[in-house]
């Protein structure tokens, strides 16, 4: 990464740029995605230029300095902060790593070598499994319906008024109500094509909607994004579904591209133009800001156990390593708690009123 056999003009910025060409390939090299490398090695760019120094003089104080900074704006999550602290200590360990010779090549070219500046004493600890702001929640039932309802009226809108943009606007409508109907995130529904969709034999009245193959689910760790299939259980979505794709996808033109969702320049919807779209909607209707795309399938997850669906069976639907996750989903409602309380304590009322038998 850092030839010997050239004098550079400036040897430490070279050094510097060696250092983060090096570590970029290591990560490539674990399969991680293109755009986690290079988000990594932007976070490192912007802490070596809030410190104003290059790695082999950085210390734990820097960390320390950059974490008050970024918490002084208040917007950052407690996730997020972490996750940048992450990468500042990934990136020192590669320096101080002696398979790679950094320190080595740092103390003869600069008198002084990285060190990791990270530590149990100045970094936050990975201590809660859902680590997302407590504000963020599912959707009620009446929000879901009046969000729903204005998705709608923009198509009605755009049709009265003459507008080419009413197919955007069904578009749109139809993607937030596939996103809730089917449990998914963002890139997961951007990302469908229409031939995704397939029937069912265990519910043959979903016709060819019946089964969502969601081929781009959540990657970890380099692997490749995992697919699970999601059985259509809301047959209201069916009709949404075909209307869209039999009678308004046609109309884009799209000839033989699969994609479920295009715009009207032949490409794919983006999940930006999806949280672009879903915040018009929400602020327009004066509904809490803490609601965002998201939330649609917090939202999926609790109505669907509201509605008594095995909680196994929940989590499959939306590709859950572990039942505890599909847990932090769930906001239940007043009403769902009551019932649940009124069948457990029935039975015990029930006999506490029954009159006791007589004696012989």
């Amino acid at each position: 990464m850092l030839s010997s056999s050239v004098v550079h003009l400036h040897p430490e910025e070279a050094a510097f740029e060696a250092m983060l060409r090096g570590w970029a390939a290591q990560q490539a090299a674990r399969l991680l995605a293109v755009g986690t490398v290079e988000s990594r090695v932007a976070t490192v760019r912007r802490f070596a230029a809030f410190t104003g120094e290059y790695p082999w003089r950085w210390q734990p104080a820097d960390v320390e300095e950059w974490t008050v900074s970024l918490r002084r704006g208040g917007a950052r999550a407690h996730s997020t902060l972490r996750n940048y602290q992450n990468t500042i200590a990934m990136f020192c360990d590669y320096l101080v790593d002696p398979r790679y010779e950094w320190a080595k090549e740092c103390l003869e070219r600069f008198g002084t070598h990285p060190v990791q500046i990270c530590h149990e004493w100045n970094t936050a600890s990975h201590l809660a499994d859902h680590e997302g702001r407590p504000t963020v929640r599912p959707f009620t039932r009446e929000e879901l319906q009046v969000f729903f309802d204005h998705a709608d009226a923009q198509v009605d809108r755009a049709q009265r008024l003459g507008r080419k943009g009413w197919t955007a606007a069904f578009r749109d409508a139809a993607l937030f109500k596939t996103i809730y109907a089917f449990g998914l995130r963002r890139r997961e529904a951007v990302m469908l094509d229409v031939t995704d969709f397939h029937t069912n034999s265990a519910a043959a009245q979903f016709g060819a909607y019946g089964i969502c193959s969601v081929r781009y689910g959540k990657a970890m760790k380099g692997s490749p994004p995992r697919r699970r299939s999601v059985l259509t259980v809301m047959g209201w979505s069916v009709d949404v579904l075909a209307e869209y794709v039999e009678e308004v996808r046609p109309l884009y033109g799209v000839g033989q591209r699969p994609m479920l969702w295009p715009t009207e320049r032949g490409g794919r919807v983006s999940t930006d133009y999806v949280n672009v779209r879903f915040r018009e909607y929400r602020d327009a209707l004066g509904l809490p800001t803490e609601l965002h795309p998201h939330c649609l399938r917090h939202s999926y997850v609790t109505h669907l156990i509201e509605d008594g669906f095995d909680p196994f069976f929940v989590q499959q639907q939306v590709g859950h390593a572990w039942g505890a996750t599909t847990a932090m989903y769930t906001g239940v409602s007043s009403d769902y708690k009551n019932r649940a309380l009124a069948a457990a304590l029935g039975p015990a009322f029930a006999q506490s009123s029954e009159p006791e038998a007589e004696s012989g």
